[in-house]
């Protein structure tokens, strides 16, 4: 089975089948085209839905590449999930939550940052869509390209505004709605890694810095689990249902408590009966957490194909109403059923072929994530998302995952380096005889984990084995303290391709516009 997983895993990310996974896509894009312009002969400007309809799959490929590992990364870095489960789990949940729960009607001027109403020629409206839809989609692909997961709706945003510019002017675009946008780089990494944070911190105390894990583990983490329980199941009903039936907050919250008190007595039931068989270690522990994250990858896959499919198919939903209604402006268009089996079977095409890189990047590559951490950036997220919508907060779900395994990431450096600064202090007092019998003790801590450093601490205290150490020993100690946890060069590369989103797509919508203007007339 291990073999198996191992070949999958190969194949999904090996170089050498990359000219397979772009053949594969381009077949794909080529059945999109050759369906839509069956069924649309006779229809006026049916060339331009057919071409509409493949940048929509082409947008829908990069969104299943880019935007889905948020989902299933983290499951994947801490061993819960192979990638190759992982990409087949995350495949039918995205494209069975686009179709189910994507919704009858969606705004397709995203968050109203344009007026169409102000466009001179009623035309310019289908260009305009077209042009922000491939503008979206070539941006994520670059971004995909460079490893840098960012946010899709962002994207769209940026293309929106920019072709919207291109055919109206500036007068044209909703500032305030753009501040609000630009807000949210800040308010989502940070609302994402601090709550990411806080429950790694929570457990560390309630559990893994206990003696008896076993014990601890049985008492807190159903708990934990239930309170996982009751955010997705919360933000579920929110992202997903609601498309499909009118929910409001108090009853999603009150749905979402029902199913974290089964969870509960489930999970209370399934830790008792481990704890008879279970090592007293932090990777004891770590095993309760598998199914919850294997869960949580499931449900938020589901959640964000209802809700993310939006950025492919609404504009181009837009496009084929207004073509259908003979070029006028539509602001907010019904989702035929082809529309949504392009978006649908394009997130999935997308995930499969090139959602790997990204996955590898997300859940191990920034920091190295074990269940419980991965744990804590699932319940981060489905809490930010719940948070930030109730206070009309506008959030990046890529934001808020990403920024969790930062805050994951930097806690462990802290708590690294804070542990070092304690031993430097206990060994201050100590001869120069007992140095031979702490080198066992420092070869042991320079190789431990942040959990075990802390029960290392706990024994050099009972032992007192103190040993004062010179200023040159004293600062090799501190570089080995001093471990990057978090990969500096993929927080800058990720924060310099959130920053530049909307800019570089709305550049690159605003050419596109008058390209195509400049073609149909």
């Amino acid at each position: 089975m291990a073999r198996s997983s191992s070949f999958m895993d190969t194949l999904l990310t090996s170089p050498s089948t990359e000219r397979y996974r772009v053949g594969f896509s381009v077949l794909f894009l080529l059945c999109v085209w050759l369906i839509v312009g069956a069924f649309s002969q006779g229809l006026p400007n049916n060339m331009l839905l057919m071409a509409a309809a493949v940048i929509g799959g082409y947008m829908a490929i990069n969104i299943g590449a880019n935007d889905v590992a948020n989902n299933v990364g983290p499951a994947v870095g801490s061993g819960a999930l192979s990638l190759g489960a992982a990409v087949l789990l995350a495949a039918v949940f995205e494209a069975g939550g686009a179709i189910i729960a994507g919704g009858d009607v969606v705004s397709t001027i995203k968050g109203g940052i344009i007026d169409p109403t102000s466009l001179d020629d009623p035309r310019a409206f289908v260009w305009l869509m077209t042009a922000a839809l491939l503008a979206g989609a070539l941006w994520l692909n670059m971004a995909t390209w460079m490893g840098a997961p960012v946010s899709t709706t962002h994207s769209i945003v940026g293309g929106v505004l920019g072709a919207g510019i291109a055919a109206g002017g500036w007068a044209i675009a909703d500032w305030s709605v753009m501040g609000r946008i630009v807000a949210s780089w800040v308010i989502s990494p940070v609302l994402g890694g601090i709550l990411a944070a806080l429950f790694l911190f929570a457990i560390k105390k309630t559990v893994l810095y206990r003696q008896n894990l076993v014990s601890s583990a049985r008492t807190f983490v159903p708990w934990l689990v239930a309170i996982m329980a009751w955010a997705f199941g919360t933000y579920l009903m929110i992202k997903g249902v609601s498309q499909l039936v009118k929910v409001t907050f108090m009853q999603a919250s009150m749905i979402g408590l029902a199913i974290a008190v089964v969870v509960f007595f489930i999970m209370r039931t399934l830790a008792g009966r481990r704890a008879a068989t279970m090592e007293n270690s932090i990777k004891g522990v770590n095993a309760l957490f598998t199914w919850p994250l294997i869960f949580a990858a499931a449900l938020l896959s589901f959640a964000h194909g209802a809700n993310d499919v939006a950025n492919a198919i609404g504009p181009l939903a837009a496009i084929n109403d207004a073509i259908q209604a003979g070029g006028g402006v539509v602001t907010t268009a019904s989702i035929p059923l082809w529309i949504m089996l392009i978006g649908a079977f394009g997130l999935a095409v997308g995930l499969m072929l090139f959602g790997p890189r990204l996955i590898k990047t997300v859940g191990s590559e920034i920091t190295e994530l074990d269940k419980t951490r991965a744990f804590c950036i699932a319940l981060s997220a489905a809490l930010t998302v719940i948070l930030a919508s109730q206070l009309g907060l506008p959030v990046s779900s890529t934001h808020i995952a990403i920024g969790g395994v930062f805050g994951v990431g930097f806690l462990r450096e802290y708590l690294k380096s804070n542990y070092a600064t304690q031993l430097h202090k206990i060994m201050e007092h100590h001869e120069p005889a007992e140095q031979e019998r702490l080198k066992p003790f420092l070869d042991n801590f320079r190789n431990a984990s942040v959990e075990e450093m802390e029960y290392l601490l706990k024994q050099a205290k009972k032992k007192k084995a103190q040993v004062p150490l010179s200023k040159s020993e004293h600062k090799r100690l501190k570089k080995i303290y001093k471990e990057e946890m978090v990969k500096r060069s993929h927080l800058f590369r990720i924060a310099a391709a959130w920053i530049i989103t909307v800019p570089a797509s709305a550049l690159m919508a605003a050419f596109l516009f008058f390209a195509l203007r400049g073609l149909m007339i």
